[in-house]
């Protein structure tokens, strides 16, 4: 199993090398086609579009968010190509890390003049016993884990 640190560098290293060989002002689909398959040269599964099912409160949503890259099953990776992100965009991840019980998410915006000023890498400290809500299930039916 990668490490986490292996593994966000390796995003990182990617979405470095599409920033200075295209620079900002793309579609997103364009900065999340090129570093998906660059990761995937590297040996590491990557995953598009990826619909998240969950459940909250008795009620279900089969497509509750759509992560725009899951990297090895455990980083998930939000891009955005606008001139400045919104405070909401981390907040967003940070849903989406907890929803998934992940440790680490990149937001990465490809509309920024550098990496380095559209790069925020967002930390989920979740633990199961701090749980907002023991009514919450994420890609499970009918309470077994898929």
């Amino acid at each position: 199993m990668k490490e986490i640190d292996d593994i966000t560098g390796a995003i990182v290293d990617a979405a470095y090398v599409l920033h200075t060989g295209l620079g900002p002002g793309l579609l997103e689909s364009v900065y999340e086609a090129v570093p998906a398959r660059e990761l995937e040269h590297r040996g590491l599964s990557v995953e598009r579009q990826k619909i998240i099912r969950f459940e909250y409160d008795g009620m279900v949503f089969e497509e509750g968010l759509r992560l725009d890259l899951l990297v090895e099953d455990r980083v998930i990776v939000e891009l955005k190509s606008v001139e400045k992100p919104a405070p909401v965009h981390p907040k967003q991840l940070l849903t989406y890390l907890r929803l998934m019980q992940l440790p680490v998410g990149l937001l990465i915006n490809f509309g920024a003049p550098t990496l380095k000023e559209g790069l925020q890498r967002v930390v989920n400290h979740y633990s199961p016993s701090h749980s907002a809500s023991p009514r919450l299930r994420v890609n499970q039916s009918s309470g077994e884990p898929k």
